[in-house]
């Protein structure tokens, strides 16, 4: 029994994927990093990541991505071993738990008030007398926790959607989210992003693919190889693919 035991464990050890279209890969609805349009995925982070796969000859399929909400795509992330999980931000908190391709495109995490609220935040420690709407561990949750925002002063939500209506009808009186993503929900929700202002910034960084930590290392330089080439590489037009790509958003 011990033999066999063992014989097992080599095996599942010899499983782990040797190929990029063989990991997990796990997204969330963030336009216009990632979001479905017409049942499939699409967004920058999304064509970035289908080019750069083919690129480096382990082409992926658009049904190999998979949407869940963060919450739980993150959890995975960190847990299975052949996961990818994006748009990531990249920040001090997460640096050391995943291994880190890209970065996608800069990002900037704010906290969006109704302008007509006259909000003022001059510090983090203004935003405790506020009830302030958050994605159960989005970034925006984890700086807020960082800087010692209570977690009464935190109202969680699986669904941005849910918060875009919350802060319309005042439930909630603040937003922690990333900006261009907060703005297209509001807008999604039937709103108008202007009636919202950026009162206090949390986070400006750059959005990355999040291997797991124990993911295979050479698929990691794998990919990070084939997304500088899209970045840097020009075509007879003078453009690189990533700056197509950003030219369609």
């Amino acid at each position: 029994m011990h033999l066999f035991n063992f014989a097992l464990m080599l095996m599942a050890s010899s499983l782990h994927a040797t190929q990029l279209n063989s990991l997990n890969y796990l997204t969330e609805e963030y336009p216009p990093y990632n979001y479905t349009l017409e049942s499939k995925p699409s967004g920058i982070s999304v064509k970035l990541l289908v080019a750069a796969t083919e690129l480096a000859n382990s082409p992926i399929e658009l049904s190999d991505i998979r949407f869940q909400p963060w919450a739980r795509a993150y959890r995975s992330a960190l847990v299975r071993e052949d996961t990818v999980l994006f748009s990531t931000t990249r920040t001090d908190l997460r640096e050391h738990l995943f291994q880190w391709v890209g970065p996608i495109i800069e990002t900037r995490v704010v906290i969006l008030a109704k302008r007509t609220s006259h909000i003022v935040i001059s510090s983090p420690m203004e935003l405790a007398q506020y009830r302030i709407g958050v994605i159960r561990d989005d970034v925006g949750e984890q700086i807020l926790s960082q800087l010692g925002v209570p977690r009464n002063s935190l109202q969680e939500s699986s669904h941005a959607k849910t918060l875009a209506k919350q802060i319309q009808k005042g439930r909630i009186d603040l937003w922690a989210y990333e900006e261009r993503v907060a703005r297209w929900w509001i807008k999604e929700a039937g709103y108008n992003p202007d009636d919202y202002e950026a009162v206090y910034v949390l986070e400006q960084g750059e959005l990355y693919y999040a291997f797991n930590i124990n993911a295979n290392k050479e698929l990691v330089a794998a990919l990070q190889k084939a997304i500088d080439e899209l970045k840097y590489e020009v075509n007879s037009d003078g453009v690189t693919y990533y700056e197509q790509i950003l030219g369609e958003y």
